[in-house]
């Protein structure tokens, strides 16, 4: 079995990947804010349980992770006019900006990786990614 080997690289790829992330965010965004805003960019308002399927986290600590990026003007959060519970996220042209930044920051690491292989191999990594997180 390769098991061992599979979780030694996965770790290393990971690490890697996150000390690449955090430095390349700081000091205005962290990974799990870029989901957020990607989102955001994405599919438009939110209500904060939708982000919870994304983020892997608890409803606490999406509402803590909302906080800081709302004191970052990364986001603004309104209540629904017809109901009042409910709490709409939304995006700011700040937060935009920080998106692309981020996104932008993200495919120029993965591209340097990428980049260390054959189009034909990235292509076929991708592939056999696909079939491991069972979306191929």
């Amino acid at each position: 079995m390769h098991t061992a080997e599979f979780a030694r690289l996965l770790d290393i790829i990971v690490k890697d990947y996150q000390t690449h992330m955090e430095q390349e965010l700081a000091p205005t965004l962290t990974t799990a804010q870029l989901t957020v805003l990607e989102l955001l960019e994405q599919q438009g308002n939110l209500k904060p349980s939708d982000l919870i399927p994304f983020l892997s986290t608890t409803p606490a600590a999406v509402t803590m992770l909302l906080d800081r990026m709302e004191r970052g003007e990364l986001i603004r959060r309104d209540r629904d006019e017809a109901d009042r519970r409910n709490v709409w996220v939304s995006i700011t042209d700040k937060g935009r900006d920080e998106v692309l930044r981020g996104v932008q920051a993200r495919n120029a690491y993965l591209s340097s990786v990428l980049d260390r292989i054959s189009t034909h191999n990235q292509q076929l990594l991708v592939y056999l990614l696909g079939k491991i997180a069972g979306t191929k």
